[in-house]
């Protein structure tokens, strides 16, 4: 962990900086952060630099806010007995699947709330370095919707018991149990995860998605299939947590409805192919083809995009060919970083405290080797993770020979 000295003062010099999606590129850019807060930010001559602080040398490197990744799962069994795993360990997983790939704060979208509250408590607390963590907690399924306990074993996902839904007035008391233990949203399958993909029963979806919005709280859904979206995005549902690769296209009456319900869509089109690593390439490749399609589609109609990668959900934690994908659908250096950094920010209620480099803004901060502007995988090729100011992936320090004035 960082000394109290770096989380008091640091320096960030020489780098190229993309203080938000829609701003200028800073070259040469300086970032001054001092107790958690970005205090500066600009082009080197421009900016006041104490002098003795901890300094990051950034040249040939690129600097852009910390980053979100709003559909991650803690349910693999390394996360078990949280409370209880010893702390370099725990740093250790969290750093393997988020931290060394930029995330400063996560969504996780279906874990043991319990067991998931004890990692973000660990974190807070200081005694291990990791992201923010907001969860839904354990996700609303169908009747029998959960896999058995030996395909559990199987995948490396912990075994708990999560609720099952069969009709509104169940969905209700469902929901306000788990808002009331204090997760940050909901979670719903909107259908069966496999085909046939069967539907909820109706009123399922709306009920439980009026008592989150009556708590002020979001209410992710996995779709499964057009029809599950649609029934989801009827139902009042707030983030759509994946495309659906194993459905038509997605069409203008469904955009249409989607952009009228204000949703925005988490693509997750690496874990397409993911899940089908063990059957013929072009099978994964054809499912994740319609996947780009359906986000090409979205992107096009002007919809908003956030970026997840379902790990938890898959030990591949790479994120380099998910922004392959993404820009395979269309989408630009800056949509993916916004899709990254300010379109959660602004989705999640914290646009005046992050998503961007500027003075008074929480230092979150990533430093990437190379430029995304040139090729998006660069988002991937993580050298420093800083969150509130503190270093949490990378160690290389330059100290100043004076100490701070």
């Amino acid at each position: 962990m960082p000394t109290a000295e770096l989380a008091l003062r640091l320096l960030l010099t020489g780098g190229t900086i993309y203080a938000s999606p829609t701003e200028g590129q800073i070259k040469d850019g300086v970032v001054v952060i001092r107790d958690g807060k970005i205090a500066a930010v600009g082009p080197r001559g421009s900016v006041r630099v104490p002098e003795g602080v901890p300094t990051l040398d950034c040249s040939g490197l690129t600097i852009v806010a910390g980053f979100w990744n709003s559909h991650v799962h803690f349910f693999e069994r390394k996360w078990a007995d949280a409370a209880n795993l010893p702390a370099p360990e725990l740093a250790g997983q969290l750093q393997a699947m988020l931290t060394r790939y930029g995330f400063t704060s996560v969504f996780d979208t279906g874990s043991p709330w319990e067991n998931t509250r004890r990692i973000r408590d660990r974190i807070e607390s200081g005694e291990v370095p990791g992201p923010r963590i907001r969860s839904t907690g354990e996700a609303l399924l169908g009747k029998g919707w959960l896999p058995p306990a030996p395909i559990l074993r199987a995948l490396g996902y912990m075994q708990f018991s999560t609720p099952e839904v069969e009709n509104a007035d169940v969905a209700l008391a469902a929901a306000k149990k788990i808002l009331e233990s204090g997760t940050d949203g909901l979670k719903v399958f909107a259908a069966a995860p496999s085909p046939p993909f069967a539907p909820l029963p109706d009123g399922v979806i709306r009920a439980a998605v009026g008592e989150a919005h009556r708590r002020n709280k979001l209410v992710f859904v996995h779709p499964s299939s057009r029809d599950g979206l649609l029934a989801a995005v009827e139902g009042g549902v707030d983030v759509i947590a994946h495309t659906t690769p194993d459905s038509a296209s997605w069409d203008e009456p469904l955009l249409a409805a989607m952009r009228r319900a204000k949703v925005v869509v988490v693509p997750t089109l690496k874990i397409f192919k993911y899940q089908l690593r063990h059957d013929r390439a072009s099978l994964g490749e054809s499912r994740a083809r319609t996947g780009v399609a359906q986000l090409r589609a979205w992107v096009a109609s002007g919809g908003v995009v956030l970026f997840g990668t379902d790990v938890g959900g898959m030990d591949d934690y790479d994120t380099s060919e998910e922004y392959a994908l993404m820009a395979e659908a269309g989408m630009t250096f800056r949509q993916i970083l916004a899709s990254l950094t300010t379109a959660p920010a602004e989705k999640f209620g914290d646009s005046g405290r992050l998503g961007r480099i500027a003075p008074g803004h929480v230092a979150d901060l990533v430093v990437l080797s190379g430029d995304p502007s040139q090729d998006v995988r660069a988002f991937a090729a993580v050298r420093y993770t800083i969150r509130d100011g503190k270093l949490i992936h990378g160690t290389e320090f330059r100290r100043a020979p004076r100490s701070v004035p």
